[in-house]
């Protein structure tokens, strides 16, 4: 299926919102949730699978689709997003979390974007979601986040999200550097992806930062970031109450409203 070239703009700084203007008839497809806003000459279309057209069109090439949707952690459906009207119109598309949107032109890029699961916001209509497993079985059972990622491919525009400040780098052959699993965004699919012990019991037990670690080597791009969601939501997790009620750290009043003394004193209770 041909693709649809769209026109963008990425607005925001920290919170950002890419939005894609569509000719008339061109279409956007989009995560579930990711919606910002459109134009009221654009039609929704909830599809079964990642809406790219492919599989053969028939119901078994959508079910494999929207398998690969499930098996990655997304949605069974998407949405796709039409002009229906002559004149352009716009639909835009927020980021779940803080950090960056990145454009991926994928037909410079070879036609092909491994990424996170959850990193995929929009894209051109056309682009088509598949999954991608790590080759050695080593990073299948530890690997976590970086395990089972997310395939894009196409000749069209996609567009992630990544967490915090991202970095682009440009790996030469025989170059390596060591990341975080969760830390990657994404890599094109010459670079060789690979999960390593940490190497010590003692950093692996007190060093605070898993076991494994993922390996990256050139030639390629690989692009990172330093605030993936699962650490953002596990320091959320770690800071939030655990048996319910407030939770008022460094506070007198916290410390004493719990036991009931200073809530009784400024309760106006001056009884001897």
């Amino acid at each position: 299926m041909a693709m649809d070239v769209v026109d963008y703009e990425i607005k925001g700084s920290e919170m950002q919102f890419v939005e894609v203007e569509l000719d008339p008839g061109e279409a956007a497809v989009g995560e579930a949730g990711s919606l910002f806003y459109m134009d009221a000459g654009i039609g929704m279309d909830t599809v079964f699978g990642d809406g790219s057209g492919g599989g053969g069109g028939g119901f078994f090439g959508k079910l494999l689709g929207a398998g690969k949707r499930l098996v990655t952690g997304e949605s069974l459906f998407t949405t796709v997003y039409t002009n229906n009207v002559a004149q352009k119109q716009r639909v835009a598309f927020g980021a779940p979390y803080p950090g960056k949107i990145l454009p991926m032109d994928l037909k410079t890029l070879g036609g092909l974007l491994i990424c996170q699961k959850d990193a995929f916001l929009c894209a051109a209509r056309g682009v088509s979601l598949g999954i991608h497993f790590q080759q050695k079985l080593s990073v299948g059972f530890f690997g976590g986040e970086g395990f089972i990622m997310q395939k894009l491919e196409g000749d069209g525009l996609a567009f992630v999200h990544a967490g915090g400040t991202v970095v682009k780098r440009e790996l030469r052959p025989g170059e390596t550097v060591m990341v975080d699993t969760g830390c990657v965004v994404a890599y094109t699919p010459n670079v060789n992806f690979e999960i390593q012990y940490v190497g010590k019991i003692k950093t692996a037990l007190f060093g605070g930062e898993g076991l494994f670690f993922a390996k990256l080597s050139g030639p390629g791009t690989i692009w990172l970031q330093s605030l993936p969601f699962s650490r953002l939501a596990s320091r959320v997790f770690a800071a939030a109450p655990q048996r319910g009620g407030s939770r008022e750290e460094g506070s007198v009043l916290g410390g004493f409203a719990a036991g009931g003394l200073l809530g009784g004193i400024l309760g106006g209770d001056d009884s001897d």
